[in-house]
């Protein structure tokens, strides 16, 4: 299996401080993280020296997260309209906010960043979908200034849109972070299909598992990784052709016991994927 090394997203662990982040860290078993870096340009008072404290406690970085402005995950109706880079109202905001957090990378030496792009319209002809691949092929070039890599999250569109868009904007520097929950969890196809599909564009993958809904119009919901509807070996066995620094990176973003789910999502990689915590 070619996966590299294990992480945990660090909003995953609901950290107020880097001290906290670095003991929760600690108490999952892994030395990486993809580090949420909003709060490290938005609060640089509590989150300014992050990466000097995670680097002193031996925790390293693997990617970070950009969590665009305005966006509101009340329902799938909000988060359509207010999701990533999509909202015009919200445009100039994402642009300062991916600036300083270019170059905040780029000090770092951070060589990947990934986001929500938005919902991606599936008409081509839809007037938002050309505003919404320039705003990324900008996007991708303030990152890139700074030798920084941008990875766009699956889920909120099908694996064809998302191949149509990335071929539009058609930059090296841009790929996809793929979550197979994600496409359980907004109703966008299988996942293991997907995968296959978005292999060479594939920068990272989350370990993630969800179940789907039984409404039409509703999120599916997040459970523990192993026991949703991701086939994990078929999963993993998808991943084969991938290049072998794949970086692999657990998240959680439901449930009250993110440590203990976290561990058994470790778990889950050593049994189907061979690799553990370092």
């Amino acid at each position: 299996m070619p996966l590299s090394r294990l992480g945990v997203c660090s909003w995953s662990l609901q950290p107020d401080s880097p001290a906290e982040l670095v003991e929760r860290v600690r108490e999952t078993g892994l030395d990486r993280v993809q580090l949420a870096l909003s709060p490290a340009v938005s609060d640089r008072d509590q989150w300014g020296d992050v990466f000097t404290v995670l680097s002193d406690a031996g925790i390293s970085v693997a990617s970070g997260m950009m969590e665009p402005v305005g966006e509101d995950y009340s329902t799938l109706e909000t988060i359509a309209k207010t999701g990533g880079i999509r909202p015009a109202t919200t445009w100039a905001a994402n642009e300062a906010m991916a600036r300083a957090m270019a170059v905040l990378c780029g000090k770092a030496g951070l060589t990947l960043v990934t986001l929500h792009a938005g919902f991606l319209p599936h008409d081509r002809e839809d007037s938002e979908r050309q505003a919404m691949v320039t705003r990324l092929q900008l996007l991708a070039k303030i990152f890139a200034d700074q030798g920084v890599a941008i990875a766009f999250e699956t889920g909120q569109e099908s694996a064809d849109t998302l191949l149509e868009v990335l071929g539009d904007i058609d930059r090296e520097t841009v790929g996809v972070n793929f979550d197979p929950a994600n496409m359980i969890l907004y109703a966008m196809g299988d996942p293991v299909d997907a995968v296959r599909r978005l292999a060479p564009h594939i920068m990272q993958v989350h370990i993630k598992d969800a179940v789907p809904t039984d409404t039409p119009g509703e999120w599916g919901s997040e459970v523990a990784a192993g026991t949703g509807a991701v086939d994990w070996p078929a999963f993993f066995a998808a991943v084969q052709s991938i290049a072998p620094d794949l970086e692999a990176v657990i998240e959680r973003e439901a449930g009250g016991s993110r440590i203990e789910d976290v561990k058994v999502a470790i778990n889950l990689v050593k049994q189907h994927a061979g690799i553990g915590a370092t």
